[in-house]
């Protein structure tokens, strides 16, 4: 699974009326592509910073986090590859931490900013959305839950989530929970019943009435818990391309275009990277088997509550205990 990761990216095109500029713009930055440090509750957490080619300090950048998924870690997601708990809201503390040290160095539009991830990371792009939606403007969440919480939850944040219909780690139920909270807030016609997968090809289904610049996109495909899903006669994964179809339309002033014109070659971009590990519980109690990687407990959790041989029930946050 994947985790987060930040990243800034070029406009795709001029805005007449600009938004908010960090207060890094017009300073030569001290940060630069590479592997930093905060401390958040007395722990030491890392991130890894990768800045756009050619980086111009008087140009506001996009800046987007990619959370990363369990098991993975910051190098995993500045190399290409590769979850976490958000115990007691800390790791939204550690996106604060990230978006002041980031934004008071480094040119940023502070409109824009975004956040993915597969599994345990769309969980925390999740949190972060319910947590900070003033500060977030777009969200685009894989094969993921609610397992990092969701403190606040009720205003309204541009969402786009895919999902499996097979997934055997987080089910596609879990998913569709978690749209149906933006799908309500965002002011959306909820679609009853919900567009298939078809065939080999995945649905797209873009929610209709939803509060201006406030969309919501679902993705739905006949697949498994898989952050590179491709439709049926494509050798290319459709989540990098969706995604950024979705974010582009945002623009500085706070409005949407749902049509925008097509960047010049690929966007350009700075990430960063987190990485925390699992908090092993004591031995569950006997119950049903939950498989690896399945969940076997948490707040309000009414399924198998023992692991698979092998395994072992770790408490990731107060929300989701994993077989790992």
């Amino acid at each position: 699974m994947q985790f987060s990761t930040i990243a800034l990216l070029a406009l795709s095109c001029v805005t007449p009326v600009l938004g908010a500029r960090s207060p890094g713009c017009g300073k030569t930055p001290t940060i630069r592509n590479g592997q930093y440090t905060t401390t958040v509750n007395g722990k030491q957490r890392e991130y890894i910073v990768r800045l756009p080619d050619n980086y111009d300090r008087n140009f506001a950048y996009r800046l987007v986090f990619t959370f990363h998924a369990l098991g993975g870690n910051a190098q995993q997601i500045a190399n290409g590859g590769g979850g976490w708990a958000n115990t007691g809201g800390e790791d939204i503390t550690f996106v604060d931490n990230m978006v002041r040290t980031i934004e008071n160095d480094l040119c940023v539009e502070q409109s824009l900013r975004f956040a993915t991830g597969f599994s345990y990371g769309g969980a925390m792009s999740y949190s972060w959305a319910c947590s900070r939606p003033g500060q977030v403007r777009a969200i685009s969440v894989l094969s993921s839950a609610v397992l990092s919480g969701c403190n606040g939850g009720t205003q309204p944040v541009a969402y786009y989530h895919q999902h499996g219909t097979r997934d055997s780690v987080l089910s596609i139920s879990q998913g569709r929970q978690m749209r149906d909270r933006f799908v309500q807030n965002n002011g959306c016609t909820p679609l009853n019943p919900e567009p298939q997968p078809n065939g080999g090809r995945s649905t797209k289904t873009e929610y209709r009435n939803c509060l201006p610049g406030k969309p919501v996109t679902w993705v739905i495909f006949d697949g498994d818990h898989n952050p590179s899903q491709q439709d049926q006669g494509s050798n290319t994964p459709f989540a990098p391309g969706n995604t950024w179809e979705f974010w582009r339309q945002f623009q500085a002033d706070g409005s949407s275009n749902p049509n925008p014109n097509p960047d010049p070659g690929n966007p350009q971009t700075t990430l960063v990277t987190t990485s925390r590990a699992p908090e092993p519980t004591t031995t569950p109690a006997p119950g049903p088997t939950a498989p690896r990687w399945g969940q076997c407990g948490g707040n309000g959790w009414t399924g198998p509550t023992v692991c698979v041989a092998g395994t072992t029930c770790t408490k990731l946050n107060d929300y989701y205990h994993q077989c790992l």
